[in-house]
């Protein structure tokens, strides 16, 4: 019996060690805004997307599927998001009336 309460210490003490190192290493930093950074909810989400122009977002889709890139342009039916993650060499039109949701960089560590 004590051996298993002496291993099942051990084992929690191993497995929570990352959480000890992650908030260490964070210790001494601040959450900052990313400037221009902010969602108007009384906009339409073309005009929210059009705040990050140029910035990076996660466009999560009616299928199920997320998108990340950088936003190039928005028109009134698509958005066109360059530098896709995983693919360097492609973009994507993505139908507006297609998006879910979408998450963005509010803060940084510094």
């Amino acid at each position: 019996m004590r051996k298993f309460v002496v291993m099942a210490l051990a084992m929690a003490l191993f497995i929570s060690s990352p959480v000890f190192v992650t908030q260490a290493s964070a210790e001494g930093k601040k959450a900052t805004p990313v400037e221009g950074a902010r969602y108007d909810t009384s906009f339409p989400l073309k005009e929210n997307l059009n705040i990050f122009l140029g910035k990076d977002v996660h466009l999560l889709l009616r299928s199920g599927q997320t998108v990340q890139g950088y936003v190039k342009s928005v028109g009134d039916h698509f958005v066109h998001l360059e530098r896709l993650a995983g693919r360097d060499f492609y973009d994507a039109l993505v139908r507006i009336d297609d998006i879910c949701a979408v998450e963005a960089r509010f803060r940084d560590m510094k």
